[in-house]
């Protein structure tokens, strides 16, 4: 049987960088974000369905983004029509993922809302990475383009940190790379009952 881990953190917390380590280890990986930028990319099954809904949200046969955000700034109702475009999508691809993945002992499923969405519910484990306030502060600032006016409305409509911690199976936290990927293979080990291939 195939252990569904879920992997989750607040932003700047280092989620892409310890699902980027999994992969490493040769652990497959389902990442959301990554999936809504392919479904909204060039032959993407959302262009056509969002496109209706958001006529200018269409740019070069692709959906942009930042033209989303403001349809939605502007008509916050539209916000709930897209996601019953997009969720059925997203969950469609992950279920094709775990299909594909029937096999392996062990696959990551990487999605930043996590618990705002409920998917604990239907995984076999959840990790949650951290850090301390003043290294996810630190970290989130120094990205292009990012105030904190920014950061702080992103840490508003996610689950607090503390909580988070609180309801996973299992927490890391994300000091530095060395002791991060000690812990990711650590955690393969306990998971899966055999050591992480560094291949």
């Amino acid at each position: 049987m195939t252990i569904k881990l879920g992997l989750t953190g607040s932003i700047g917390m280092g989620k892409s960088t310890t699902a980027a380590m999994f992969r490493d280890m040769n652990i497959p990986v389902w990442d959301a974000d990554e999936t809504v930028h392919r479904l909204y990319g060039q032959g993407g099954a959302a262009v056509a369905p969002v496109a209706a809904l958001i006529p200018d949200a269409q740019h070069n046969g692709m959906i942009s983004r930042d033209a989303l955000k403001r349809a939605i700034a502007a008509d916050p109702s539209l916000l709930d029509q897209l996601e019953k475009i997009v969720h059925p999508l997203v969950a469609r691809d992950r279920a094709a993922f775990l299909e594909n993945q029937a096999t392996a002992p062990l696959v990551v499923l990487d999605i930043p809302l996590l618990y705002e969405t409920g998917a604990d519910a239907w995984l076999d484990a959840v990790l949650v990475v951290t850090a301390d306030p003043e290294t996810q502060a630190a970290r989130v600032l120094a990205r292009p383009g990012m105030t904190e006016a920014a950061f702080n409305q992103i840490l508003a409509r996610q689950t607090p940190d503390a909580e988070k911690r609180a309801r996973a199976d299992h927490v890391i936290v994300t000091k530095t790379l060395e002791q991060t990927r000690a812990d990711v293979a650590k955690l393969i080990t306990t998971l899966t009952g055999t050591g992480a291939d560094n291949a």
